[in-house]
């Protein structure tokens, strides 16, 4: 029932109420990473990491049996959903860790090079073809991340250790969406999906915890509250309206709103955690959203004489 309802709802077009949604969306994402980093001062980023898969995909979990969504059927998935649970722990680990040796601006920045790898990684191994417009995109991308290094404002070691993990972060997000798109898993629902990611993430934690710091430092009642914003509301709340979204709008309509994810993310960082912004940071913010909004523009469809 819910999948003729789905169909009847299915939009043509992304319309006013979509793109308020996307706006809050990408808002909140943003606002995701200024709560990662105020959850540091309460518990170590591997455990975050174990922690907000833990409580996410617990109510992801609920909230597919208040559905009926399946998600036990054998189809076929369940080897790529192991494999792309490990890379999404390793992308976790990479973001959480890079974080905290890092700031808020260029954590975002680096992590939202993912569709530019996904670029990359579609033409060599998709065969998706890197168009002129893509390429340009792809060019003024890799320009903003060079001027996001060159930034001397984290000219330190550890801050360069942080810049490096987030960037990787964004090269094993794409490399999970590749893998998604070569396998079973793009027929699966997009929950069944999300869950094989958290539940992945948690395991990948759980190994590489005995490696890591004391997974409580002081829970306070903000680090806490933080915590329970990324599980409850980020993992739980946005991610299935994103999938509500995908299922009634077009998908290519809805991603030319990726590029506001990095902005929020920079003023969120410099707003609520007093982050210095410098020109290089703007500049590299403007370079990279270009080349979002470039390589996410639909191509125009010729009309027919």
């Amino acid at each position: 029932m819910s999948g003729a309802t789905d169909a009847l709802d299915r939009r043509d077009a992304v319309d006013m109420a979509a793109a308020a949604i996307m706006v809050g969306l990408t808002f909140s994402w943003g606002l995701n990473y200024v709560a990662a980093k105020i959850s540091y001062a309460g518990y170590d980023p591997v455990f975050l990491s174990i922690a907000r898969s833990v409580i996410g995909g617990f109510c992801v979990f609920l909230w597919c049996r208040w559905r009926g969504i399946a998600l036990f059927t054998r189809d076929g998935t369940l080897l790529a959903g192991i494999a792309v649970g490990v890379l999404f722990g390793v992308e976790f680990l990479c973001l959480y860790v890079g974080l905290e040796h890092t700031t808020v601006a260029r954590n975002t920045l680096l992590v939202n090079s993912m569709p530019f790898w996904m670029l990359i990684g579609g033409h060599l191994l998709l065969g998706e073809r890197i168009t002129t417009r893509k390429f340009l995109g792809l060019l003024l991308a890799f320009a903003g991340l060079a001027t996001v290094f060159s930034d001397k404002l984290g000219g330190s070691g550890d801050m360069l250790f942080g810049d490096l993990l987030s960037l990787g972060s964004g090269f094993f997000w794409a490399l999970t969406n590749i893998l998604i798109k070569r396998s079973k898993l793009v027929e699966a629902t997009a929950e069944k999906l999300l869950l094989y990611q958290l539940a992945g993430a948690a395991v990948v934690g759980v190994l590489v915890m005995p490696l890591a710091g004391p997974p409580v430092r002081d829970p306070a009642l903000l680090p806490t509250l933080a915590l329970l914003f990324q599980a409850i509301y980020i993992v739980a709340f946005t991610y299935v309206l994103w999938f509500w979204l995908l299922r009634r709008y077009p998908a290519s309509g809805l991603s030319s709103f990726t590029f506001l994810s990095p902005v929020f993310g920079v003023l969120c960082g410099a707003m609520f955690l007093n982050e210095p912004l410098t020109i290089r940071i703007f500049l590299a913010l403007g370079l990279i959203a270009a080349g979002l909004i470039i390589v996410n523009r639909p191509a125009r469809k010729l009309t027919p004489v």
